[in-house]
């Protein structure tokens, strides 16, 4: 995968196919679950009112993924979650690829608005780079240290 290219897409759940669907699932899991060694519930009943901004390989691999949820679904603002890269994806630069397509497909969605999301602790910098302010925390989510951040209006195009 070193130099293979990484199709972008951004979808609401309706528009993804059943393969979609179950890569992205099965990204997750093999992040959040396996590696972070973190049993909890993944799928949260807001993955069908979300947007599913995905990096993946020809053959339909998710290494990258993101979910983009409206105001009021998990914060006053819209949000952004669910953010990874799969061991495949990861030092590549995708981390932040994924980002930048996710900050544009929230403004496009939702313009105007500030972002909020809850960050991994030991990413508060990477996050810092992008806009967002730490507004909350530490406090633990699924055993895991994370901050509440926000990226005011004037950040957002």
């Amino acid at each position: 995968m070193n130099q293979q290219k990484v199709n972008w897409q951004a979808l609401p759940y309706q528009a993804l196919s059943r393969d979609q669907l179950y890569a992205i699932l099965q990204a997750r899991v093999a992040v959040f679950v396996v590696e972070q060694d973190c049993p909890y519930q993944d799928v949260d009943g807001l993955d069908d009112e979300g947007i599913h901004v995905t990096g993946s390989t020809d053959s339909g691999e998710v290494l990258a993924y993101a979910r983009v949820l409206a105001p009021g679904q998990r914060f006053a603002e819209p949000s952004i979650g669910r953010v990874l890269t799969t061991a495949t994806g990861r030092g590549k630069g995708l981390g932040r690829a994924l980002m930048e397509q996710s900050l544009r497909v929230t403004e496009q969605h939702f313009p105007g608005q500030a972002i909020r999301i809850s960050a991994q602790q030991h990413l508060e910098r990477f996050y810092a780079s992008l806009g967002f302010e730490t507004v909350r925390g530490p406090y633990p989510e699924d055993g895991i240290p994370h901050l509440e951040m926000l990226r005011p209006v004037s950040l957002c195009s």
